[in-house]
């Protein structure tokens, strides 16, 4: 039960879970309260040796014990909590609920990528567009209030997902990428940045960011990348592309014997890294899945929008609780020290 519904009469204020939901502003009183039982043992037993005892005769049958005899030591144990629970409000027991809400201005981001059938090759493992996939995914997951899109492309270009926060779905849309998604055969590098652009025109982020990966070469579409750069850098849009591949022979499907198919492969970078230098951004070449790793990484670095937080703290004190039964437990103790309870021979 949450403590601030207890009346401060309720004996839920001493149950362990209540303890163990406090901070203790002076926790010097609680060493003090583990002491105050010896202190009073202390005391009784000087008491007992240097209080007055008169004598008396009686004989050995009318002398006998009662456990209502024990009743006297009730004062005792009244002051003694007393003391103990003075001990408990000094050391103020605190609850606090500490808040913190993070904001940020975010950067808008576009992943552009390539799913053409070269994006099949084995160099990566287990291909390069599941390595791509999967550093894209991430990526995604180390963002915060960012908007991020994501269009993919082969011979034509589409928008699979318009910038969202929605980290979830855009995850769910990375899972559901397939060769399949585009028909036309080829690789349509400046469709794929048409379509970038398109997206991100009416954008009024701060920061503006097209990551373009891709295995390099344009085929395809009726859009020149150049041109396509141009018209994204003139919307405030930074670049970065990435050329995954391995030049040479690399492996491609498996042949009638299920034996690695190896396939020459080549790789042209001058476009991509034209449109990185137009784009204000960076140019990347990886050719294996660490070195895509290491590439989103550093990106994910460069693009970082700075998070500010406000922190507030609401400190509840609950020190009046264990004062108040102190208190009671005070009254009370007065009210036995007038009757037959308590030992007036030792007083």
């Amino acid at each position: 039960m949450d403590n601030d519904f207890l009346a401060w009469y309720s004996p839920d204020w001493f149950t362990p879970s209540t303890f163990r939901s406090f901070t203790w502003e002076h926790p010097v009183f609680l060493y003090l309260l583990m002491a105050a039982p010896i202190i009073f043992i202390l005391r009784w037993l000087l008491r007992y040796k240097f209080n007055q005892k008169l004598p008396v005769a009686v004989t050995q049958k009318d002398f006998y014990t009662s456990p209502v005899n024990y009743i006297r030591i009730l004062p005792e144990l009244l002051l003694l909590f007393v003391l103990m629970l003075v001990l408990l409000g000094l050391a103020r027991p605190q609850k606090t609920n500490e808040k913190v809400e993070q904001w940020t201005e975010g950067i808008d981001i576009m992943i552009a990528l390539d799913i053409s059938q070269s994006m099949m090759i084995e160099d990566f493992t287990p291909n390069r567009l599941e390595a791509a996939k999967e550093v894209a995914r991430n990526f995604i997951n180390g963002r915060v209030q960012d908007r991020i899109g994501l269009v993919v492309f082969a011979g034509d270009a589409f928008s699979m997902s318009p910038l969202t926060t929605d980290y979830e779905l855009l995850r769910s849309y990375l899972n559901d990428i397939t060769f399949e998604l585009i028909e036309t055969k080829g690789t349509a590098i400046g469709s794929a940045m048409a379509v970038v652009t398109n997206r991100m025109s009416e954008s009024t982020a701060k920061s503006k960011v097209c990551i373009l990966l891709s295995d390099g070469e344009n085929t395809s579409g009726n859009i020149d990348p150049i041109t396509a750069a141009d018209l994204a850098s003139a919307y405030g849009i930074k670049i970065y592309t990435i050329v995954v591949g391995k030049e040479g022979l690399v492996p491609y499907g498996k042949d009638f014997f299920g034996r690695p198919q190896m396939i020459e492969n080549t790789i042209d970078e001058t476009t991509m890294r034209k449109m990185a230098d137009i784009g204000g951004g960076q140019f990347f070449r990886a050719t294996d899945n660490k070195a895509l790793e290491q590439v989103f990484s550093r990106i994910d670095k460069y693009e970082k929008a700075e998070i500010k937080e406000t922190r507030f703290k609401d400190t509840s004190d609950y020190y009046m609780v264990y004062l108040q039964w102190a208190i009671a437990l005070f009254l009370l103790w007065l009210l036995l020290k007038s009757t037959f309870v308590t030992n007036v021979l030792q007083d």
